[in-house]
């Protein structure tokens, strides 16, 4: 995969699983910030708060160095690790994956456990709808009137969004590129005569 792009889940699936009557219920999320991850996990505490456990673990931003997992009083790294495990074995991130526990009456182990907490994740990931993302830089480009056509032509081209443009004596454009084409389209733009980057 290239460094200017990320897999992420379009929309929340849910997963399940059952082992000696423990209920595994499984939900992957797809979160942008550490605050929205807050907030669902709040949400699923006050939904499943008759739950033994509430286990989870996810993963932020396209370098994927922004995580954390949490086993919910499960036995050390017997929940949260093997959820983040399958974030990590499926290359995800912007995701939050809730695993939660109605406890059967029978005891699972630890090993049972992370199978089982393994397993759940791994349902509710394979439900999910994989898309993948790119990670994008937006050019800001100022020049003068007479030199829009050499701009437009560019943007023509190297086809990057236009975000916002301004047209009058001195104008403006805005642009967002994947980040490993940003580069040459700055090179490119810097060519036009009059043409600078803010």
């Amino acid at each position: 995969m290239a460094d200017d792009s990320y897999r992420t889940i379009k929309q929340v699936a849910e997963g399940y699983y059952t082992e000696k009557r423990s209920r595994f219920i499984s939900d992957a999320i797809p979160v942008g910030t550490v605050e929205a991850v807050k907030e669902q996990l709040d949400r699923y505490r006050k939904q499943y708060y008759d739950a033994r456990h509430v286990c989870w673990a996810y993963m932020l931003g396209p370098d994927r160095l922004t995580f954390r997992a949490n086993d919910d009083g499960e036995p050390s790294s017997t929940a949260g690790k093997p959820i983040l495990g399958q974030i990590n074995s499926n290359e995800l991130t912007d995701i939050l994956i809730l695993v939660v526990r109605y406890f059967g009456g029978i005891e699972l182990g630890t090993s049972g456990l992370i199978v089982a907490y393994r397993t759940a994740a791994a349902e509710a990931i394979a439900a999910a709808e994989i898309e993948e993302r790119t990670v994008d830089e937006d050019i800001t480009v100022a020049f003068e009137y007479p030199y829009l056509n050499g701009i437009m032509r560019i943007v023509k081209e190297d086809n990057p969004l236009i975000v916002s443009q301004k047209f009058e004596m001195d104008c403006e454009m805005t642009l967002r590129i994947r980040k490993g084409e940003a580069e040459k389209l700055k090179n490119r733009l810097l060519k036009v005569e009059s043409a600078y980057l803010k």
